[in-house]
């Protein structure tokens, strides 16, 4: 809402001595000011927020959000564009949505509406989730945190519980992008009968962070394994995006990008080379370019790139059981 609005609330939450509601307005003011890069405002803000009635610090405030194997989330700049990637019309289209709604929250708000904040990607892995997530925060221009599970899953009884919840109070200080790369290690189905009871607790728990999460914080969690997901969680999330296989035309999309980045010609058309490599991720695809390339370089003024493709493409084929037809 307006940032009158937000005031008017505060107001209100303030007289009715509702401290969840006045918390979260707090919050979004904060968001708000460093949206505005007033950046030590913001930080006041956060930082009166987390002072008890006698004006010292809450030690239940997770500022840095650490466990004893580090960082529950790592802030990671973002090397990926929306502009950069090959998405279907669908899933390309869903996300310049979510973008637009986020930068035009005012307007929504002046329409009693909220930005969508809430995005399930799903697909085999090597297909561009992480890559998207990173392009999502990076058409926001905002941090882009990613979720840490070595250091968020403890041992102990109510441990994971805890740290997730950790992780949702950090994220709710600022606007950010918060990511959870293979979600199901977190949101399993609770009916599951080969689950613990603890796994429930943390489902559960995940859901109450989930609802409570204010719409500036945009959450995107990605799985190679949706079926494994609690149906619960699925209804959490406004967008659902599938990132299959690439098919053919997208792989020959990619080499010519590919090609006009590098201004290096492989020899082939693309076609040629999205037919001998169809079936691959575009993980792997990448990775087939990045090698030629890698090959040429060291070839240097001698190098056949026609060659060089062929023999890579031959190494390629034994690797991964490739159908390698006539290049000709």
């Amino acid at each position: 809402m307006a940032r009158a609005d937000l005031i008017l609330n505060l107001v209100k939450a303030g007289a009715r001595g509702d401290q969840a509601h006045f918390r979260k307005t707090v919050e979004a003011l904060a968001a708000d000011e460093r949206a505005k890069n007033h950046n030590i405002l913001a930080d006041r803000l956060i930082a009166h927020l987390q002072q008890d009635s006698n004006g010292r610090p809450k030690t239940l405030s997770p500022q840095p959000v650490r466990s004893p194997s580090g960082p529950l989330v790592a802030e990671v700049a973002p090397r990926r564009r929306l502009e950069d990637l090959i998405l279907s019309t669908e899933v390309e289209q869903a996300v310049h949505e979510l973008v637009e709604e986020q930068h035009r929250v005012d307007l929504l708000r002046s329409h009693n509406l909220e930005p969508r904040n809430r995005a399930l990607l799903a697909g085999p892995p090597g297909n561009g989730k992480t890559s998207l997530a990173e392009a999502i925060a990076d058409a926001l221009n905002a941090p882009f945190l990613i979720v840490r599970y070595e250091a968020v899953i403890g041992s102990y009884l109510g441990e994971t519980a805890q740290r997730i919840g950790q992780v949702f109070e950090h994220a709710r200080s600022q606007q950010c992008v918060l990511f959870f790369d293979e979600f199901d290690a977190v949101g399993k189905e609770r009916g599951d009968l080969h689950e613990t009871g603890e796994i429930k607790r943390v489902v559960s728990s995940l859901l109450l962070q989930i609802d409570a999460l204010p719409s500036y914080v945009v959450v995107v969690a990605a799985s190679n394994h949706p079926e494994l997901l609690d149906r619960a969680v699925w209804r959490r999330f406004q967008l659902r995006l599938e990132l299959p296989m690439p098919k053919q035309e997208q792989i020959e999309e990619w080499f010519k990008r590919f090609e006009t980045h590098t201004k290096q010609s492989f020899g082939l058309t693309p076609q040629s080379l999205a037919q001998n490599l169809k079936g691959l991720s575009f993980a792997e695809v990448e990775d087939f370019g990045t090698d030629v390339m890698r090959r040429i370089a060291l070839n240097q003024s001698d190098a056949d790139a026609v060659k060089i493709v062929e023999k890579c493409l031959a190494q390629w084929k034994k690797r991964f059981t490739l159908k390698v037809s006539d290049i000709h």
